[in-house]
């Protein structure tokens, strides 16, 4: 690709901003970016940044353009000359950022107020749906918006007129809540950027049922006009799955949305590309062509495969914005079809070596069967960490995995680590866990799983060894990634 970001070889972590030691933009995150360019390390792959439901899945957020307020480090918050000398409670992140709010009201300067104002103005496309949306969930308990009254159903700005002193204030807050979140996370970027780490994001293809973008924009999603589900998105019946999965979000009304020139996701995009360098489209085959499976069903069997316009959605992507830094995750079983689309945006794939050692010699996750434009990972967030992968696996199982390999001389989960940093793949990506040798303790996600530990792994420094950083450094000094 001609992109910047994909010029040259590099090196890369995943770690989600909730799994640092502090779960926040503060000064763990400043220090990650330093360990990282210690390492040599540049590239910081992280996972969506959006307000998420309860199950704290950032697969399903609350906007597709917002931050998640509780990714603001309120110690920072506390240090804003207009905060002033004032306890905050940093253990409740929801007061603390009422008290912010309330002190930016009365003490912020007129510097500082006019920056506010100034991103307001340039956010309008889609804060001021997502404000008063989420100042109207407040107000209903925080339950879904389809569950609402009637009246409160769809984008009903016009409709409400004066929305009264309570929604005022609300809306007022959840403004501030946004600039503070983007105020921070470009200090961050920017310190990233100037220590040579790019920031790697992911985009979910799908919105969740219960977001502000479906509530305002309800023309563009299979909803009826109660905001029920007319079809939703899977994935159909697999080796892993003989029902397929029901994701519950809704799919798009792709020729409405073409109708109107690719205006939601171009404005999606433009959000995206202020807040990364690189950007992940997750299941990218589905702009290809998507599983619709009619609403209410149990399970994914009587869905049907449906056209989706990916070549015009990608072409009025270029023409908006020129050659993208886009990375396609085309895991799974990806028909010709989605690889042609992928190819012809000369977009790079995704290669998980976890996924290497089954099949035959004509496995594309083996590491001789790599292409230069991709990107290379051990495993990903939805996989188990190397050590609770192979350690799950048999004896006979394991010496394939190193006679695949050649027989390397460092044990797990080095072995595979430095394969990735080795491959011909231009990005080679390893999750933090696999760095710190954990086992299935470390796992970020279990697919399919809800009641469980889902999103919640942090790590803590005592747990960096001394050394770290340096042996990272030689494997990407000594396989062309520096």
């Amino acid at each position: 690709m001609k992109d910047r970001p994909f010029r040259r070889r590099r090196g890369g972590i995943l770690l989600h901003v909730t799994s640092l030691p502090g779960s926040n933009l503060g000064i763990d995150a400043y220090r990650f970016v330093d360990f990282l360019a210690e390492a040599g390390i540049t590239v910081w792959q992280i996972l969506p940044l959006g307000p998420t439901h309860e199950d704290l899945s950032p697969y399903q957020c609350l906007s597709v353009h917002a931050g998640n307020p509780k990714l603001i480090s309120l110690q920072f918050l506390a240090e804003e000359p207009w905060f002033g000398v004032c306890d905050i409670d940093l253990s409740d992140c929801g007061v603390a950022l009422w008290q912010g709010y309330r002190r930016f009201t009365l003490y912020a300067s007129q510097a500082i107020r006019a920056e506010f104002a100034a991103f307001c103005r340039e956010q309008a496309f889609w804060l001021e749906d997502y404000v008063l949306f989420q100042a109207l969930r407040e107000t209903q308990d925080n339950a879904p918006w389809f569950e609402w009254p009637q009246k409160l159903r769809g984008h009903v700005f016009k409709e409400l007129g004066a929305v009264g002193q309570e929604l005022e204030t609300l809306m007022d807050r959840n403004r501030f809540e946004q600039f503070i979140f983007f105020r921070q996370w470009s200090r961050l970027k920017n310190y990233a950027n100037g220590h040579g780490v790019l920031i790697f994001g992911d985009m979910p293809i799908f919105v969740a049922h219960d977001s502000a973008d479906v509530w305002a924009r309800p023309e563009y999603f299979t909803v009826d006009r109660g905001g029920r589900l007319t079809a939703m998105a899977g994935v159909p019946p697999d080796y892993f799955s003989a029902t397929g999965q029901c994701w519950g979000n809704p799919l798009y009304q792709w020729d409405r949305l073409e109708d109107d020139g690719f205006s939601w996701w171009l404005e999606r995009v433009r959000t995206q590309l202020k807040l990364c360098d690189i950007i992940r489209i997750d299941h990218f085959r589905g702009l290809e062509s998507y599983w619709e499976i009619p609403a209410g069903s149990k399970t994914a069997v009587k869905g049907r495969w449906v056209k989706a316009p990916g070549e015009a959605l990608f072409r009025a992507l270029e023409d908006s914005y020129g050659s993208l830094p886009l990375v396609a995750e085309d895991l799974g079983v990806i028909t010709p079809a989605v690889d042609a689309l992928r190819d012809q945006f000369h977009l790079p794939g995704m290669k998980v070596l976890q996924f290497a050692f089954e099949g035959g010699p004509d496995n594309p996750y083996l590491p001789e069967n790599h292409l230069e434009n991709c990107v290379v990972y051990t495993g990903t967030h939805d996989n188990d960490t190397i050590l609770g992968w192979f350690n799950s696996l048999s004896e006979d199982k394991r010496h394939h995995v190193y006679e695949c390999l050649g027989f390397p001389t460092e044990p797990m989960p080095w072995a595979l680590i430095e394969c990735a940093f080795q491959s011909v793949a231009k990005h080679a990506v390893v999750p933090m866990q696999d760095l710190l040798e954990l086992g299935s303790e470390g796992r970020m996600n279990l697919p399919g799983m809800i009641e469980n530990n889902n999103w919640r792994w942090h790590f803590n420094w005592p747990q960096v060894k001394p050394d770290l950083a340096a042996r990272i450094r030689y494997l990407v000094s000594h396989y062309g990634r520096l």
